[in-house]
């Protein structure tokens, strides 16, 4: 069975349900309440609620109790400013056992993006504020192995053309199956556990999955930020970033002068995997910004 999802008047997309056919029969237990059996299928026979939406709560995490396998628990950040879409999407994934933040703005999905530890963006094109081809190029430099899936009604062979070449790894027009959105989150999920996780210089180990990081073996405990501000400079080790470019990447605010927050956060970083006689690796760049480096 198909059933569609409708916002207002517009169709966004469809749940595909299944049936439950070759079911069980169920007898009531003593409170006179029947079990869910699952068909011999092993498919529960849980029926998804009129919206087409499993009425499978997730817990107090966001995470399905009927999805144990850890891809079905990643974090999926939803950027698309119709409020109705947003609804249809957050409820069919989380019904597939994944947890999700959104954005309705392109600046508050292009910040929330950078600051925040995501596995996986869905992201419109047509957005307020920032467009989604700038979101992708801001993404692809600050977070290259971040996937990203654009969710748009511009279908044409060029806008989907522009959407790939500009970083995204996945194309989905509207409307779209619920179904089909879910299996490819999981399908890019799949394809980002096969890569390498680990980023490595200048005595330094980062594990993107772990979030455990080493320096010359020695085991180094560090914040949200301070993980994601080492992992920076790993990914552009022997460059120079300015603190315009840190301050974008980590944190995704726009310059602002007033700020000390990067030479803060290094201070800490210098603090933690330096050692005696062996200062961290982290080298200013007077009136320019840092650089991650092997020593000379």
């Amino acid at each position: 069975m198909r059933s569609a999802a409708n916002v207002g008047s517009r169709s966004v997309g469809t749940l595909d349900t299944g049936g439950a056919g070759g079911a069980a029969s169920q007898t009531p237990d003593r409170r006179g309440v029947s079990p869910r059996q699952p068909d011999r299928r092993g498919v529960s026979s849980q029926k998804p609620d009129r919206r087409g939406v499993s009425s499978q709560k997730p817990d107090r995490r966001g995470v399905s109790s009927q999805t144990p396998d850890r891809l079905t628990r990643a974090h999926v950040l939803v950027i698309e400013d119709e409020p109705g879409i947003v609804d249809f999407v957050r409820r069919g994934l989380e019904a597939a056992g994944f947890v999700v933040a959104s954005a309705t703005d392109g600046v508050e999905g292009e910040r929330l993006a950078l600051a925040d530890s995501f596995d996986v963006v869905v992201l419109d094109l047509m957005l307020p504020g920032r467009g989604g081809l700038e979101i992708l190029a801001t993404l692809r430099r600050s977070k290259p192995n971040l996937p990203v899936i654009v969710l748009t009604a511009r279908g044409e062979v060029e806008d989907r053309v522009a959407g790939l070449d500009a970083g995204a790894v996945d194309y989905l027009v509207k409307p779209f199956s619920m179904a089909e959105l879910s299996a490819r989150v999981r399908a890019q999920l799949r394809a980002a556990a096969q890569t390498d996780t680990r980023l490595a210089g200048a005595g330094i180990e980062l594990d993107l999955l772990t979030r455990k990081v080493t320096r010359d073996g020695r085991p180094v405990a560090l914040s949200g930020t301070e993980f994601d501000l080492l992992a920076l400079l790993l990914r552009h080790q022997g460059r120079v970033l300015s603190r315009e470019q840190i301050l974008s990447s980590v944190w995704g605010y726009q310059h602002d002068p007033a700020t000390n927050i990067v030479d803060v956060y290094i201070g800490y970083l210098r603090r933690k995997l330096g050692a005696p006689n062996s200062p961290a690796p982290i080298y200013t760049v007077r009136s320019v910004g840092y650089r991650l480096d092997s020593p000379s």
